[in-house]
């Protein structure tokens, strides 16, 4: 099948060019124009199956089930904005909260690109999207990234960095409070990866660890703090990788006579607006709007990295402190 950067090749110009020259939504010389018309007719091109650019759908699907343990206020600004960098694109966005939602997409549908978020290290829907007729791209990286595009927060290196930082204070016993257990179950590539960051940092620097899911309620952070403390009387650092818990755990070990940063540093990997604990900081806008780029350039033809990792950056505030 004759691709766009094959007519891009044979005019000379960019794939972008042959974009734009074939759908005229930007001005092209007429030199230029002709030039790529000739390739595409000498290559027998018809771009999306006989249709002209300008006549393609445009509509984005965005697969955001909401299953038990996802934290919808996260979920919900990275879809805020997906659907802003669309609509830079003049694009809208098809919400598909179901799990069948893939499925569906994969049916004739007013979409022709995919995002998908809440993704696993073993995922069953890769192989649909590794089969669709469309491009898509994944906001977390799987166990194989192969023949995906993925874009995603290094979590690897949050867990990293907020151990680094730890133990360049001088502690010695350090804690994971991670997410809820279904979302350990379901192996969820944020949890997993950050998991692995924060496990392998530990042994690095031959810290005492461990990792604890996130209660169901923040109600039960109380029943949480007094259970860590038991089981680690010499515990001086905390991670909390659960944006809803992060308060409650807080308010939970200053009610158990325990003073933050004085007697136990706290840092989170959580959004950053209203973040007031040393943290990294999950980068919403930043992810949402590098999908929706990632996708409009695989549209065009243009070739795309099949991981990209936004980097880890630790902010220190007033919850660390040395131990």
């Amino acid at each position: 099948m004759v691709r766009i950067t094959d007519v891009a090749r044979r005019a000379g110009v960019s794939p972008s060019t042959v974009s734009y020259a074939l759908s005229g939504k930007r001005p092209i010389s007429a030199e230029t124009r002709r030039r790529v018309e000739a390739a595409a007719r000498e290559l027998g091109y018809r771009p999306q199956s006989g249709a002209r650019a300008h006549d393609r759908p445009k509509v984005l699907a965005l697969a955001a089930p909401l299953r038990t343990g996802v934290h919808v206020p996260a979920m919900m600004r990275v879809t805020q904005s997906v659907v802003t960098a669309a609509r830079s694109y003049d694009h809208d966005v098809l919400l598909l909260t179901h799990e069948e939602g893939l499925t569906r997409v994969g049916e004739p549908a007013p979409a022709d690109a995919l995002l998908v978020m809440d993704v696993g290290m073993h995922d069953p829907r890769l192989p649909v999207l590794r089969s669709l007729d469309r491009p898509s791209v994944l906001l977390g990286l799987p166990a194989d990234p192969h023949g995906l595009t993925c874009v995603d927060l290094d979590y690897r290196a949050a867990g990293e960095a907020c151990v680094h930082h730890l133990a360049r204070l001088g502690h010695r016993t350090v804690a994971l409070v991670g997410s809820p257990p279904e979302v350990y179950l379901r192996r969820t590539t944020s949890a997993h990866r950050l998991v692995e960051g924060f496990t392998a940092a530990a042994d690095h620097h031959g810290l005492a660890s461990s990792v604890h899911p996130a209660v169901s309620a923040p109600a039960e952070a109380r029943h949480l703090a007094d259970r860590l403390l038991r089981e680690h009387p010499a515990l001086t650092a905390v991670v909390v990788h659960n944006a809803s818990l992060l308060d409650p755990l807080i308010t939970a070990f200053q009610q158990l006579g325990l003073r933050v940063p004085e007697d136990l540093s706290i840092t989170a990997v959580c959004p950053d607006d209203p973040a007031t604990t040393t943290s990294v900081a999950l980068p919403a806008t930043e992810l949402g709007t590098r999908a929706v780029e990632l996708l409009m350039e695989k549209r065009r033809g243009t070739p795309v990295p099949e991981v990209t990792l936004l980097p880890s950056r630790l902010t220190e505030r007033a919850s660390t402190n040395h131990a």
